[in-house]
């Protein structure tokens, strides 16, 4: 055997012989854990079963119950009835939509005013940089905003926003002077 090979079974001799060191302390700690008192471990808890409930419209006494996928107005007539008068706010999906209402309103900027014989018009900058001229009765903005006014320093729109119970309400905005 070479040299090399009798001194790895030298360094292996030596480290088997540390395996035989003395082990008291380790069995007095096992001692010691096996004569400590158990502790009585709670029981896990019973799983309730899930009872169905399957909804009647009717109740035992034969009254109707609530819908209780509708709002909590009984119908939606009724929820447009408290909403405002029923249905007399509506956008006007039949017309053609103008240029300016593919933008969300916050997207465009005012950038000036006109006046050509004696009608006043403003510049309503679009974010794909194109500068259009409007005026009262025009259309601006996704929520079917139309222009009641226009001075110096803002163009004042009415908005038709969804009200949630399947109607629409009117909303004022207004698009301010970029300076």
């Amino acid at each position: 055997m070479s040299r090399a090979a009798w001194a790895l079974v030298a360094l292996a001799t030596v480290l088997l012989a540390g395996c035989g060191a003395d082990m008291s302390d380790l069995e007095q700690y096992a001692m010691e854990v096996k004569s400590r008192t158990s502790r009585n471990i709670e029981p896990i808890p019973q799983i309730k079963t899930f009872e169905p409930f399957v909804f009647e419209a009717k109740d035992k006494e034969g009254n109707n119950r609530r819908d209780p996928f509708l709002p909590l107005l009984a119908s939606r007539d009724q929820a447009v009835a408290a909403a405002g008068a029923t249905g007399a706010i509506r956008p006007d999906t039949d017309r053609p939509k103008e240029p300016l209402e593919e933008f969300p309103l916050d997207s465009l900027r005012m950038v000036g005013t006109i006046t050509m014989q004696q009608r006043a018009y403003a510049l309503i900058k679009a974010p794909d940089a194109v500068v259009h001229r409007v005026s009262v009765g025009d259309h601006m903005g996704q929520n079917y905003g139309k222009i009641t006014g226009i001075s110096e320093t803002e163009v004042v729109l009415m908005e038709i926003i969804p009200d949630g119970f399947g109607g629409f309400l009117q909303r004022p905005a207004t698009v301010a002077l970029v300076q």
